[in-house]
């Protein structure tokens, strides 16, 4: 990537504020994931629970360019998104904080509506949002359930 592109057309808007969030996963969500686990007909409820939920995006330090010693001369913040062979690109996102501390423990969570997260995923050029990619339930929001999601993203959000 080019220095002087970081960071364009990459945002998740402005954080958002939750008052008295724990890190805790939506109870609705959680049951909706479950109940998709089994039945794959229940994707919808899974998209009607996220449409209200907050999920919390990695942000990771990426670094740019080291000093003469080794030591960490330059670096940013990056949201993470998946490549997979075929060129699809899925941008991460978790239920709760226990699942992104599975995946990465340095990782800083973000948190944001998942609206706010699939409008982010669209912008960024990703064709998907992978939710809880280190389980324990896995779900790729993408098609027509990333461009729901998505267009319920206020421009405040």
């Amino acid at each position: 990537m080019n220095p002087s592109d970081r960071g364009l057309g990459r945002s998740l808007q402005t954080p958002q504020t939750f008052a008295d969030d724990d890190g805790s996963p939506s109870p609705g969500l959680v049951a909706a994931l479950q109940q998709r686990a089994t039945d794959v007909e229940g994707t919808e409820r899974v998209i009607t629970e996220l449409a209200r939920a907050r999920l919390l995006v990695p942000v990771v330090a990426v670094l740019e360019s080291i000093d003469d010693s080794g030591a960490d001369k330059s670096s940013h913040m990056a949201t993470v998104t998946l490549v997979q062979a075929d060129g699809r690109r899925g941008l991460l996102a978790f239920s709760c904080l226990e699942a992104l501390t599975a995946w990465d423990p340095e990782a800083r969570p973000v948190p944001s509506m998942a609206a706010s997260v699939a409008a982010a995923a669209i912008e960024q050029g990703a064709q998907g949002v992978l939710l809880d990619i280190a389980g324990p339930i896995r779900f790729a929001i993408d098609g027509d359930h990333l461009a729901f999601l998505a267009a319920l993203a206020s421009p405040t959000q």
